[in-house]
């Protein structure tokens, strides 16, 4: 082949190429290398308070995700999408006993930006659902987006088999089980069972019979995060506010610490170690965080995960 004929030839499969790929650039065909867990912390200057802490929140919430690559990521378009927050106590926000409204309802906002179909909120309180719901302020939060608020049927758990070590069954609530994609989002706070509730811990929530976990709280939770890990998509971590002390419920301002963080990912482990941290606790001595690790759920190592830092102001 001449030089002449080679140059046509090369030309043509090129235009050809480009023609392939008009969809699909080169670029496109390259794997984007995302980060497996985020933390974004406020840097701005200021005191915070009442409605400022929430659009603090809601940026952290929002650069957290964006970190990750968008929750574009997880969720596609006619998907149904369960929000699992704590919600469990009849706790203003300013207590941090449930998770922050702003955090849970820019989630609920980023799903429906990410095309989903539906998102549902619930959770399984401790306290009396309506008080519950009502005083943490996420219900009145995502209704007006357009979020469906489940209160969970009671009669309608479904004892499931989740294969576990200690716990070979429990009863669960289908609707969690069902759905398209399934967003954890803990509040960090002090447990005095558990040591701290988080991620893992948080988990309870969609379950009945709880006071058989209440035995061996570390193995329990490990079994059931085993069980639920496969079908979460995302967890977020709310530590905008933490409650320090006489959790799960609190009820004082003095055990509340304002962290103004939100960190998250696909690693359950890691994120409840990143929380004890930021708590003063070490990882090494919630016993969750150490069987989860043990099993292979994650790592409690969670810088070796190389988190992707975000300052926010």
């Amino acid at each position: 082949m001449s030089k002449q004929s080679r140059r046509q030839f090369l030309a043509h499969s090129a235009v050809l190429g480009a023609s392939a790929l008009a969809v699909e650039p080169l670029w496109a065909l390259v794997p984007v290398k995302r980060p497996a867990m985020t933390i974004a912390r406020w840097a701005g200057s200021g005191q915070l308070s009442g409605s400022r802490v929430d659009q603090v929140a809601t940026r952290l919430t929002e650069k957290a995700i964006e970190g990750l690559g968008g929750l574009g990521r997880f969720v596609r378009r006619g998907d149904v999408v369960w929000i699992k927050p704590n919600m469990a106590w009849d706790r203003t926000p300013e207590l941090a006993a449930n998770t922050n409204p702003a955090v849970v309802a820019t989630l609920v906002r980023l799903c429906f930006e990410a095309g989903a179909k539906t998102v549902k909120v619930g959770d399984n309180p401790c306290d009396i659902a309506q008080k519950s719901y009502g005083s943490s302020g996420i219900a009145a939060a995502v209704q007006p987006l357009g979020a469906k608020v489940v209160y969970l049927d009671r009669r309608r758990f479904r004892m499931t088999n989740i294969g576990g070590q200690r716990v070979k069954s429990v009863p669960l609530y289908p609707e969690v089980l069902d759905c398209d994609v399934l967003i954890n989002v803990p509040v960090a706070k002090h447990h005095r069972l558990a040591g701290l509730t988080m991620c893992m811990k948080n988990y309870m929530g969609v379950m009945e019979n709880r006071r058989v976990f209440h035995q061996a709280i570390p193995e329990c939770l490990t079994d059931l995060t085993r069980f639920m890990k496969p079908r979460t998509a995302l967890s977020v971590l709310d530590c905008v506010r933490v409650l320090n002390d006489h959790g799960p419920k609190g009820g004082n301002p003095e055990d509340v610490l304002l962290k103004t963080t939100v960190a998250a990912g696909v690693d359950p482990v890691a994120l409840d170690a990143f929380g004890a941290e930021l708590m003063g606790r070490k990882p090494e001595q919630i016993g969750s965080i150490v069987k989860g690790d043990q099993a292979g759920l994650g790592t409690m190592d969670y810088r070796s995960l190389g988190p992707k830092e975000i300052a926010v102001s």
